[in-house]
């Protein structure tokens, strides 16, 4: 499948980015290429893994060129640079549209030019009814997904995205933050005990863009069920891992944030395949021609139910620390918790 192949990772230098690099540097694929504008972390890469299979190159998903020029002879891309970060693209929303939106057009023109045999892009569960700057700019990305994919045959370019809930201990995520609250002997800030979260490891994110890469069709939208937990129960989950005493604040709700978030809606639930522990939303194949629907529309409206962080499994504490201790980066912190100690 990927032998003598070139792969190239959008935002490469990122959590998810480093992710799946890590999970095919081992493999038979020709190339890796990164791809961000991030020239400190892709030193950082560099000297790290010293490998020559990986390429790196410096650009911007929002300069059209650059992306170009690096698709030269690529087979596969992985479009995984955005911007994740709700309040910050609450305060300067165009910022997100830039490279949520518009990057995602670039990402995908090109791709298109350059003859990629497949295209994943990486897609939130804030797209699902979304109340945030990010959420909005991240729906419209799946709707140009969706619409490009419709542009050509996917025996030439195959487009589809992927769509999962928080990625545990990635950059930016609530966990580190925890850890590092710990650490200083500040309170564990939390916004509201009873939101719910989905909670996917980075290895879970990986197999879920290679699932789609092995199972989607054009235009699809790949989604993996991931049991998710209480804010509030979190916190205690890492206290406990950690022997830690610090009292557990609620600060509120910041900016755009939702109680529970969506992973399929119920417009979605009603069309949707399920795979088993996945399911497809396939693209709505409708096209222009609306007279028809005066006459003939939809079979129904959905009366099923969406799939959210409240009605998926809910793990209790015990559950949600048995988690926390496959992560690499929990199991990294622990050790270096008790070598401070002198335990070790």
């Amino acid at each position: 499948m990927f032998k003598d192949k070139t792969l190239l990772i959008t935002g490469g230098t990122g959590s998810f980015g480093n992710a799946v690099m890590e999970r095919f540097l081992d493999s038979d694929l020709k190339e890796i290429r990164i791809f961000s504008r991030d020239e400190k972390k892709q030193d950082d890469m560099r000297k790290k893994y010293n490998n020559k299979k990986l390429k790196f190159y410096l650009g911007d998903v929002r300069d059209l060129a650059s992306i170009q020029s690096a698709m030269y002879q690529v087979d596969f891309v992985f479009h995984a640079a955005a911007f994740k970060q709700v309040p910050s693209c609450e305060f300067f929303p165009i910022e997100a549209v830039k490279t949520n939106i518009l990057g995602t057009d670039h990402v995908l023109t090109a791709a298109i030019e350059h003859g990629i045999k497949k295209v994943i892009c990486l897609s939130t569960d804030k797209a699902a009814y979304p109340i945030n700057a990010m959420g909005i700019s991240k729906a419209m990305m799946e709707k140009v997904l969706v619409a490009k994919s419709k542009t050509i045959a996917q025996e030439q370019t195959l487009i589809c995205g992927t769509r999962y809930g928080n990625v545990m201990a990635s950059r930016g995520s609530v966990i580190p933050l925890f850890v590092e609250q710990i650490r200083s002997g500040q309170p564990l800030t939390i916004t509201n005990p009873k939101m719910t979260r989905f909670l996917m490891s980075l290895e879970e994110a990986v197999e879920l863009v290679i699932f789609a890469f092995q199972n989607a069709d054009a235009g699809d939208i790949m989604v993996q069920k991931a049991p998710s937990c209480f804010i509030g129960d979190l916190a205690q989950a890492v206290k406990e891992l950690f022997n830690a005493d610090n009292e557990i604040k609620v600060i509120g709700t910041r900016h755009g944030e939702k109680l529970y978030e969506t992973l399929l809606t119920r417009e979605e639930y009603s069309v949707a395949e399920d795979l088993g522990g996945f399911y497809r939303i396939p693209s709505d194949k409708r096209d222009l021609n609306y007279d028809k629907f005066f006459n003939e529309g939809d079979e129904k409206l959905s009366e099923d139910i969406e799939y959210n962080s409240q009605n998926t499994q809910l793990l209790s504490i015990e559950q949600i620390k048995e988690k926390l201790l496959k992560l690499e980066y929990i199991q990294n912190e622990l050790k270096r918790e008790r070598y401070t100690l002198g335990v070790i």
